[in-house]
């Protein structure tokens, strides 16, 4: 990084990750002189350990209804201008071969580092200036545009783009910059909390399902009116898996969640079906062929020893069905930023343009990707608004 006399460029773009990039790649395009800053020593740390090293780079579904955000209809915008589309072509483009694995999630047959690969060869083409151990300090306003400070000079621009992410995953250097810079410059920041995250257990919960710890199964999780169906993986501090990362965004302190380890089966009707054509069996080995036997065992715990099917009643088997298709759990909280893929919150959508991702009463300053008040749903919609809130700031900065 130079450390001369200030320089000067038509755009700063703050943080190399996905949003980051692909505003600096969108601008440059547009002939703007345009410099990137990483704090880190490369580019793109998050989108290299996705996926499992694989990049969940977008999702078929992306949607604006599988989004968290105080204002639902905010990233409708962003998504229409650049969508999952636009982006599947650019790695087309580039040759990298991908895959469905479920649920519309597409990954890379072979490494996450194609991604980053592929943006920077874009990046040079658009004769984008990138800065690694370069973090910024400070961003101010002066008549003209803006200054920021670094370690060993300033840079001065017309447009800065705050793309420094969210406080989740502090190991690749996620830090509170974005909700900072808002701050100073007197934005509205809502809460903030992390989201798709595992849930705690108290000691009482901890107790219920002592011994569960690597079992899986698949079911659907609520918290009120939201649902979601996958697998859930119990822990040894708690519980995790898809569907409980997902409900994760929607918990707050004190909810409890609903768990249905039999979503799609009737279990009441299985049951009483059962009592008339085999008497002779019991509740276990009619639950053994659908649901993994550690689990079946401690679901079964509170009832005791059952008599034989013929010998129960509805009013039991009403018990039993609640007892494995209603189970509510009030866990005592996440396992916090460490864990989290993203953090819920950010600066407030009433401040930004949703057609341009400016601030409304800051010309020139732009927050984009996770550091909005804009969180998808697991699965490589995180990703998709990152590319599509990039794009939009970089054709506007």
């Amino acid at each position: 990084m130079p450390t001369d006399k200030v320089q000067k460029f038509d755009v700063v773009v703050i943080g190399g990750g996905a949003a980051g990039l692909m505003c600096a790649i969108t601008a440059g395009n547009r002939q703007r002189r345009v410099l990137l800053l990483e704090k880190m020593p490369e580019v793109g740390k998050k989108i290299l350990i996705s996926g499992g090293g694989r990049c969940n780079f977008t999702n078929i579904g992306a949607a604006p209804d599988r989004y968290v955000s105080d204002n639902k209809h905010f990233c409708k915008s962003a998504l229409r201008q650049y969508t999952q589309h636009d982006f599947i072509k650019l790695v087309e483009k580039h040759g990298i071969a991908y895959h469905e694995k479920k649920l519309g999630q597409l990954f890379c047959d072979e490494s996450a580092k194609q991604i980053t690969e592929m943006l920077l060869q874009e990046a040079d083409v658009a004769g984008v200036t990138i800065w690694c151990d370069a973090p910024a300090k400070k961003v101010e306003r002066q008549e003209d545009g803006f200054t920021i400070a670094l370690e060993t000079q300033n840079v001065q621009c017309e447009s800065v783009v705050i793309a420094a992410g969210g406080l989740s995953i502090p190991k690749i250097g996620a830090t509170d910059f974005a909700h900072r810079i808002a701050q100073s410059f007197d934005l509205e920041l809502t809460e903030l909390k992390p989201g798709l995250v595992p849930f705690t257990f108290d000691q009482k919960d901890m107790e219920r399902f002592q011994g569960l710890t690597g079992v899986s199964a698949d079911v659907e999780v609520s918290i009120g009116k939201v649902k979601f169906r996958e697998n859930v993986l119990f822990t040894h501090k708690g519980i995790s898996g898809p569907a409980i990362l997902q409900i994760s965004s929607y918990w707050n302190a004190g909810d409890q969640v609903r768990i249905n380890f039999l979503p799609d089966y009737d279990l009441f009707d299985a049951l009483k079906s059962a009592r008339v054509t085999n008497p002779k069996s019991s509740v276990k080995k009619q639950l053994l062929p659908l649901l993994p036997n550690k689990l079946v065992d401690k679901l079964m715990e509170p009832f005791g020893d059952l008599p034989e099917l013929g010998n129960c009643s509805d009013k039991l088997f009403r018990k039993i069905t609640a007892g494995i298709c209603e189970i509510m759990v009030a866990p005592s909280g996440t396992e916090g930023y460490r864990k989290a893929e993203v953090t819920v919150g950010g600066v407030h959508t009433s401040e930004i343009s949703s057609k341009t991702m400016e601030v409304k009463k800051v010309p020139g300053l732009y927050f984009i990707g996770e550091a909005v008040d804009v969180t998808g749903y697991l699965g490589g919609y995180n990703f998709q608004w990152a590319w599509s809130s990039g794009y939009v700031a970089g054709q506007n900065a």
